[in-house]
């Protein structure tokens, strides 16, 4: 691996072409082990330079604070209660322009690196509305010049709300300059959510589910805005853990640990499989990592929430997490959490650090308490029975490996129809990275992200799932939902509900697959009460093939490479029938 130049399997190109798709992915399934994704040095270099960009930026802003203090002076006034409210609006605005999660070439995104505000200030862009048919005035899937306004007045008005004034004079013993008027974002809540109800991307781009909540909890008094922001804190730690008991969290801690650029042990990275080369499962060093990590998400944060008071104790259990995140950081997991992760960090030192001494049990206004009881609890609660209805963003299921995913079979020359039907603002991933290492390359590349899903279990599914949606797998080009999703919608970060049917109604509409052309696999997350995931087989022009549901333990015993002699076992639902069992090689 150079610094430009990715870490690759040694093949032959042209010979490897030819090979059964399952026998590409086993190569570089096999090669992630010991390489991850063979990112080059430019490549963490590039995210490296924007955490800088994000901290400085931040520190930048708030400082114009009147009454703060000059950059050079942080030490003395980042303890400030309104230096808290700017750095959430910061972020939101960091997300939204595109800059943060799901940014850069590890989210396929090579040239132009970001979305975002490329594709949100841009009409006739697609964009994908939550209930069209429930919510009035938002129906069709392109961006009008309504759209476009409604982005540009959530920006201009975040940047409106941090360059505001502190209002109401110290609320500290110690003396401040004061705290946002609540009223000054209002229009950043009110558009915000207004364009969320248009388009579900940009909400999500926004992470208003942390965010947005967040701005709601300005509206109290300071102490019981202290609290609510603890309490968002604890939700964010909390649902996290609980999404990560499940059978797939280890899968996920191994391919992590595999592309962590800071490990450099080849002998440890192969210890975190069974087999690193024969059996790809996890092995007990992830299973043990991701166990003892969510007891870690549980106990200290409770500690820190419901007992820490901002002694000896309290700050050892703030390092500690603190630490936590910056392993998380530490390992670049795909769709670059990093900024999120840091304004963890911050939160650590400034919420149960500085204002350690505020209690949670100090809360004093039922309706903030009845507001943090349906965003963090009803909805999470929702979400984890019901995943097909809520997103597992606002459903605070993070980092589990259990997601919704898709991949997309496209038959020669069909997937050209996306790139001259779709007005997007970057070219397809293929296309990009073509024109950047040429062709030999780019496929080899993209099926790096091919063996990054497969080695997870979903990917695994989707493997066996493909066979039926396809009558020959080699005779389609098949691509990570991801990677279709995010050049056309301007911002991707694992939600598989943007490349589902509604993403691929939206392209038939403009490409006119004809049948056959376009097949696309959807594999629903699993709920946390069911050990099963639900499955949707689509055709771009014809619709429902079939649907089902695979179970998990079916994933747990598969290798990231779908066996042609073994089909995937499945209990079909529709479509095709009533409920049934089919055997291996029952279609």
């Amino acid at each position: 691996m150079g610094f430009t130049t990715p870490d690759l399997p040694d093949i032959e190109y042209a010979e490897w072409k030819t090979r059964p798709r399952s026998k590409r992915l086993e190569t570089v399934s096999r090669h992630w082990v010991e390489h991850g994704f063979g990112t080059p040095y430019a490549v963490y270099l590039l995210y490296a330079v924007k955490c800088a960009f994000y901290i400085i930026g931040a520190a930048t802003v708030i400082s114009l604070t009147p009454g703060l203090g000059s950059l050079g002076d942080v030490g003395s006034w980042w303890t400030e209660p309104i230096v808290y409210q700017k750095l959430v609006i910061w972020t939101l605005l960091y997300e939204v322009i595109g800059l943060g999660c799901g940014s850069g070439p590890l989210t396929s995104r090579f040239v132009p690196p970001i979305g975002g505000i490329l594709y949100f200030l841009r009409v006739g862009t697609l964009r994908l509305p939550p209930w069209p048919g429930k919510v009035p005035f938002t129906r069709g899937d392109e961006r009008t010049i309504v759209d476009v306004g409604l982005y540009a007045l959530v920006l201009a008005s975040g940047v409106w709300a941090l360059l505001q004034t502190g209002q109401g004079g110290p609320v500290t013993d110690s003396g401040d300059v004061g705290l946002i008027d609540p009223l000054t974002v209002i229009p950043l809540i009110a558009s915000l959510v207004l364009l969320g109800l248009r388009d579900k991307t940009v909400f999500l781009a926004a992470r208003a589910e942390q965010f947005g909540l967040t701005l709601l909890v300005f509206f109290f008094p300071f102490v019981d805005m202290m609290v609510g922001f603890k309490l968002i804190m604890l939700a964010l730690w909390w649902g996290a853990a609980t999404s990560k008991l499940n059978h797939h969290f280890p899968y996920v801690v191994a391919v992590m640990m595999s592309n962590s650029p800071l490990l450099r042990s080849t002998w440890l990275k192969r210890k975190m499989y069974r087999d690193p080369h024969n059996d790809l499962r996890p092995s007990w060093v992830p299973s043990v990592l991701a166990h003892g990590g969510t007891a870690i998400e549980y106990l200290v944060p409770g500690y820190l929430v419901f007992l820490g008071d901002g002694g000896p104790l309290t700050w050892a259990a703030i390092i500690f997490m603190a630490l936590f995140h910056l392993h998380i950081i530490s390992t670049i997991p795909m769709g670059v959490p990093l900024e999120w992760n840091i304004f963890f960090i911050f939160s650590l030192f400034y919420l149960f650090g500085h204002y350690g001494s505020i209690s949670v049990f100090d809360l004093g206004s039922p309706l903030l308490l009845a507001i943090l009881l349906v965003a963090l609890l009803a909805i999470p609660i929702l979400g984890h029975v019901r995943p097909d209805l809520i997103s597992f963003l606002p459903a605070m299921r993070y980092y589990a490996g259990n997601w919704a995913t898709s991949a997309w079979c496209f038959r020669p020359g069909a997937e050209g129809k996306l790139e001259q039907q779709v007005k997007k603002v970057a070219a397809l991933p293929i296309n990009q990275l073509t024109k950047l290492y040429g062709a030999a390359t780019a496929e080899t590349m993209l099926a790096m992200a091919l063996g990054w899903r497969s080695i997870h279990t979903h990917g695994r599914a989707l493997n066996g799932l493909i066979s039926r949606a396809v009558d020959d797998e080699d005779a389609y080009t098949v691509r990570d939902g991801e990677v279709v999703a995010g050049p056309m919608l301007g911002w991707n970060f694992g939600e598989g509900h943007l490349h589902n049917e509604n993403l691929l109604a939206a392209v038939q509409r403009r490409c006119q697959f004809e049948e056959g052309e376009l097949r696309v696999v959807v594999l629903e997350s699993q709920p946390m009460h069911r050990q099963r995931q639900a499955y949707r087989i689509f055709d771009a022009q014809t619709g429902l093939i079939e649907e089902g549901y695979v179970l998990v333990k079916d994933m747990l015993t598969r290798q990231p490479w779908p066996d042609p002699a073994d089909s995937f076992p499945v209990h079909l639902t529709g479509a095709n029938g009533g409920e049934a069992r089919h055997a291996a090689g029952l279609r």
